[in-house]
């Protein structure tokens, strides 16, 4: 499958200690852990041996213990050591199944396909220096990873599901807007709202500019302009990434990666801020039938004000995704 190709965020970098943990990516079980050196590795969860999980051993001198009988690996998935034979010499078919990983915007990302060239999610406000970084996270949600993304492209609900925060009921008409398509999925441009409260640091209503870039089938980037006499902190400006682990066609684990002009207050007051917004989009999320995103056109009913979900699907249509669509 395409999703096999992409780079999927499975848990954040500093939750990785010396332990290997289990996480679960596109129905498969991965085992995380770190060698000697500090650096991140992900295998199939499963000894070649008598198939234990891996996880449930333990890293000992730079390499990782099967729980079962001992057989340890070094860092490149072969086995090295065989307790039980100790003077055995293993051969180039004992050994774990391994994955490509990088560590990037607070997370380790895995890459299921061997060799695939394709880049990491781009998240543009991650290299300047003027925004504090905030990871919000993780959110285990009972939906798609592609319902969640539509939800985050979505303006319409704000008057409902965000009521007194980032919309209200007597402002809910969604102004026209632009979407064009980009090589990494859409952008989506002149996106307006009122918001009571756009931000952490809002003092009142304002017109607020939106502009969203899905830029991979799971992952969206939103850019927020608030009127700059609403808001209490000079020169503020943000950036919010969407982050999707798709763990089955319809369950995801999901972060937020913060990007703000702001390095004064306490980082859990911006994943406050976030953490509310979300879990008033929770329920709702979780609530949609069926859970995987419908890409006939005929499927579920659309409007003007459904622009940017309508121009995503025709992207995932077109990439040829199947994980979490139907």
């Amino acid at each position: 499958m395409k999703e096999h190709s992409l780079w999927h965020p499975v848990m954040a970098a500093n939750g990785l200690t010396d332990a290997p943990l289990a996480v679960t990516l596109l129905e498969q079980e991965l085992v995380l852990w770190r060698d000697a050196t500090g650096l991140a590795h992900a295998w199939g969860d499963q000894c070649p041996h008598r198939g234990a999980k891996l996880s449930l051993g333990r890293v000992c001198a730079g390499r990782l213990e099967c729980p079962y009988h001992g057989w340890q690996f070094e860092a490149g998935g072969q086995c090295v050591h065989v307790p039980a034979v100790p003077s055995f010499v293993p051969p180039a078919s004992h050994a774990a199944r391994t994955h490509a990983v990088v560590e990037a915007y607070g997370l380790i990302w895995v890459q299921l396909l061997p060799d695939a060239v394709v880049p990491l999610p781009a998240f543009a406000a991650e290299t300047d220096a003027q925004l504090r970084k905030v990871l919000c996270g993780p959110y285990d949600v009972a939906t798609s990873a592609p319902r969640i993304v539509e939800n985050f492209l979505d303006m319409a609900h704000f008057g409902f599901v965000h009521e007194g925060w980032l919309g209200m009921r007597e402002a809910t008409s969604i102004d026209d807007y632009r979407v064009e398509p980009t090589p990494t999925g859409l952008l989506a441009t002149q996106c307006r709202a009122w918001q009571p409260q756009s931000n952490v640091h809002s003092t009142a209503t304002a017109h607020v500019e939106y502009t969203y870039e899905v830029v991979a089938p799971y992952t969206a980037v939103l850019t927020k302009v608030p009127d700059a006499a609403s808001v209490a902190l000079q020169g503020f400006r943000e950036s919010i990434a969407l982050f999707i682990c798709p763990t089955t066609p319809e369950t995801s684990r999901v972060w937020f990666r913060l990007a703000m002009a702001d390095f004064d207050s306490p980082d859990n007051k911006l994943q406050d801020f976030q953490h509310t917004i979300f879990m008033q989009d929770k329920p709702v999320l979780e609530s949609q039938r069926p859970r995987r995103l419908p890409l006939d056109v005929r499927a579920e009913v659309h409007t003007t004000a459904d622009k940017a979900s309508s121009a995503y699907r025709r992207f995932l249509k077109q990439e040829t995704i199947t994980f979490g669509v139907c």
